[in-house]
């Protein structure tokens, strides 16, 4: 009897080895072909694109001539756009984030809280830009500008900021706080002296991510009024007379890349599907340093914080 059961107990074994190898080749199989794909789809748009790019491809207006077009508006717009995002977003998410895993009762208002939070990350993006429409544009009546696409990117990105801040929060071993409370020092101090800055690099690496999610959004902006075509940038935010600082840019009209690219791309003519590329090389660029930023910012600080 015992002789049987080692046998079946081998056999089933050997059954889940195989099933590991057999998985093992086919998940292998699968990214070899998303990365192959990949791969094909940006050497194709780098091999159409980088041709184009030059210095005055970066400092030349739109144009109906696609020999003279450039990206000038559309990088300013979408670096301005991802400015006010970054100053709305961060500051509100990051705080939230740490008030509901280090203050808030634990409870069913919390799980809910939390679950929606988790629902609101998974909502399409246009629904934000017909949310933001209704709520910026109409109600409050801040129009077609700057402001309402940072705020519309702010909510869109707010709840990734919040998820990945407390994932970060939670990484933390609970003998740091014991420690910290045991020396005599308050929940504010023991937060702010030991639980932010532990976790700081983590929040980063979430906060830099989302905003490279926010950069490369078109559906939302293009809900709120973003334009497809647009000859000049945002005012100044520094004057040489007084009151010397202005805020009137956060009210300008503005585009962003991947809208320029939306609007070179539907045109018929092939010189401008070859901007279009050479915009999206540009894009992914920004797309990538991004991400490198968020991995050496990990880096640094998981290196400087060891528990």
């Amino acid at each position: 009897m015992v002789d049987q059961s080692q046998a079946r107990l081998m056999k089933q074994i050997k059954f889940l080895k195989a099933q590991d190898v057999v998985f093992w080749f086919v998940g292998l199989f699968v990214l070899a072909g998303a990365f192959l794909i990949l791969f094909a789809l940006i050497y194709d748009m780098a091999q159409t694109g980088i041709p184009r790019i030059n210095q005055e491809f970066f400092f030349n207006f739109p144009s109906r001539f696609a020999g003279k077009a450039g990206i000038y508006a559309a990088w300013v717009g979408s670096l301005c756009v991802v400015l006010v995002t970054a100053l709305l977003a961060i500051p509100l998410g990051v705080a939230t984030g740490v008030y509901l895993e280090e203050y808030a009762p634990k409870g069913w208002f919390s799980r809910l809280i939390e679950l929606n939070i988790l629902n609101l990350a998974g909502v399409p993006s246009i629904i934000y830009g017909i949310m933001a429409l209704s709520l910026f544009v109409y109600q409050f009546g801040l129009k077609q500008s700057i402001l309402t696409a940072g705020m519309t990117l702010g909510l869109l990105i707010l709840p990734i900021i919040i998820v990945t801040t407390r994932e970060a929060i939670r990484t933390i071993p609970n003998h740091i706080r014991e420690a910290s409370y045991a020396l005599g020092a308050t929940k504010w101090q023991t937060v702010s002296s030991h639980i932010i800055p532990y976790s700081f690099g983590g929040i980063m690496t979430g906060v830099v991510i989302a905003l490279s999610r926010a950069i490369g959004e078109t559906a939302p902006l293009l809900t709120v009024g973003a334009v497809a075509f647009i000859a000049f940038l945002p005012t100044a935010p520094v004057m040489a007379t007084a009151p010397y600082v202005s805020a009137q840019w956060l009210m300008d009209p503005y585009t962003v890349m991947p809208i320029q690219m939306f609007n070179w791309i539907s045109r018929p003519q092939e010189e401008f599907h070859v901007n279009a590329a050479a915009a999206g090389i540009v894009l992914l660029s920004m797309t990538l340093v991004l991400n490198a930023l968020a991995i050496f910012i990990r880096y640094r600080f998981r290196k400087k914080y060891k528990w």
